[in-house]
């Protein structure tokens, strides 16, 4: 089986989520651990690693650093 996993170059934050069920994810803790690595690369790093403009590598950037596990 194949599987392609394309990253959203837009994302909604105005429209409420349809559900208020929540649950903890299931890798929360390698998420974690990606995002400690994820944070100290520059802009630059990120925009080749994941072949991205410079302004998504910006936005992904403030993203990876000020994501905090506690949203569950």
């Amino acid at each position: 089986m194949l599987m392609v996993i394309s990253p959203a170059k837009t994302l909604d934050f105005e429209t409420p989520p349809t559900t208020a069920r929540f649950t903890r994810p299931q890798y929360l803790d390698h998420s974690q651990e990606l995002i400690t690595q994820l944070r100290e690369l520059t802009p630059a790093q990120i925009s080749e690693l994941m072949h991205l403009s410079d302004k998504l590598a910006g936005l992904n950037a403030a993203r990876f650093g000020s994501w905090d596990p506690a949203f569950t």
